[in-house]
């Protein structure tokens, strides 16, 4: 009779080597980290770019951007442009409703300045780079 070594995490790591392989047979769209909306991130010297794929969105009201220190989040919602009856719908590819993704910036940005725009489907956001050294300074009341 042989003896074995006993491993108490060896079925952990057996069971994290299966999620992995489950998780690469996943869809690139739908791996985990691959976000929606799709997303370019790039730096230049003083500010910070951001493409951001959103189709079909007909109304600025319908994007929201917010920035939070190093955080940038794109949201919105997208809505149906024609009401049709499930009795009529033959295939369903096209998401309808909300989205949100968040980011983590390269850079710290200023909160002023910040422009976007929207056309043809690409959401472009600009985000001017707070210069390196300077902080938000609080001023005190002092008493």
């Amino acid at each position: 009779m042989s003896l074995t070594p006993y491993e108490p995490f060896g079925a952990l790591e057996h069971w994290r080597r299966d999620l992995d392989r489950f998780f690469n047979d996943f869809p690139a769209s739908l791996r985990p980290g691959s976000g929606f909306p799709r997303m370019d991130v790039y730096e230049t010297d003083k500010e910070v770019v951001v493409h951001c794929e959103i189709p079909g969105v007909e109304k600025k009201e319908d994007i929201h951007i917010d920035v939070n220190g190093d955080r940038l989040t794109v949201g919105g919602v997208y809505h149906s442009s024609r009401e049709l009856k499930e009795a009529q719908m033959h295939r369903r590819e096209r998401f309808e409703g909300r989205f949100q993704r968040s980011v983590t910036l390269p850079a710290q940005v200023k909160n002023e300045g910040i422009t976007a725009s929207y056309k043809n489907g690409l959401l472009e956001i600009h985000l001017p780079k707070q210069e390196p050294g300077s902080n938000n300074r609080i001023d005190i009341e002092f008493h």
